[in-house]
């Protein structure tokens, strides 16, 4: 691999680790005052398609910011992701086994399977998490974490391990992101009341947009240098 594309594709990971936190996070938690002053006095990035029309939802919300808008931001994140224990009353349940099992049932195969690859990289969650293994927060950060260490093989040389990695990001995009998130869009796009979860069901669908070209890229750059 030439210098010129090597540093592409660090550059290119460090952006892409840097978004799966940030969604994760707006998964994971709900957004207190002092974040949303600091979303509102950044600029978003301007891109196309739905990323940018979901950033620009994002940030015209933040930027009309009043007394109010951390509580209805936080009702509105309640309905669609929490429940309290009656996760069949949620608009817009954020577990992969709801959407790819029978009879939407937490706990599922995609539980088991997506535990199964955070422990083949030796992570796991804290010994006192109560929430199912499967949620989007934990599966976008468990991507962050795989594309970190794709660049950190990648630098270190280490081109078996850069190219292991690269297709176990594609395994895992196509395996536990691609196949629910467009229906997980769709319901936080059907059932929010702010226009700031709606630029979330943007962003993840734009999130999936440009991944499945980049992973794909990706896994097959790794084959070529392992070669």
């Amino acid at each position: 691999m030439d210098q010129r594309l090597k540093t592409d594709v660090l550059a290119s990971c460090t952006a892409r680790a840097e978004f799966y936190r940030f969604l994760a996070h707006v998964f994971l938690h709900e957004l207190t005052e002092e974040q949303i002053e600091d979303m509102a006095g950044k600029d978003f990035p301007v891109e196309d398609g739905q990323m940018g029309r979901g950033f620009e939802l994002m940030a015209q919300y933040v930027g009309q910011r009043g007394p109010q808008t951390r509580q209805q931001l936080a009702v509105d994140y309640a309905r669609l992701f929490l429940g309290a224990g009656n996760f069949d009353k949620l608009t817009a349940p954020p577990y992969e086994s709801v959407y790819t099992s029978e009879g939407r049932l937490l706990m599922q195969d995609a539980r088991d399977a997506v535990l199964a690859a955070y422990r083949a990289e030796g992570l796991d969650l804290p010994a006192g998490n109560v929430t199912p293994e499967d949620h989007v927060g934990f599966e976008l950060q468990f991507m962050a974490e795989v594309v970190d260490r794709t660049a950190v093989a990648l630098q270190a040389g280490d081109l078996p391990r850069f190219a292991a990695l690269a297709l176990k990001q594609q395994a895992f995009f196509n395996d536990h992101l691609a196949n629910w998130l467009p229906a997980f869009a769709d319901d936080i796009e059907r059932h929010c009341r702010t226009e700031f979860y709606r630029g979330v069901a943007h962003l993840v669908r734009g999130l999936l947009a440009v991944e499945r070209p980049v992973v794909d890229e990706l896994a097959g750059l790794g084959c070529e240098e392992a070669a």
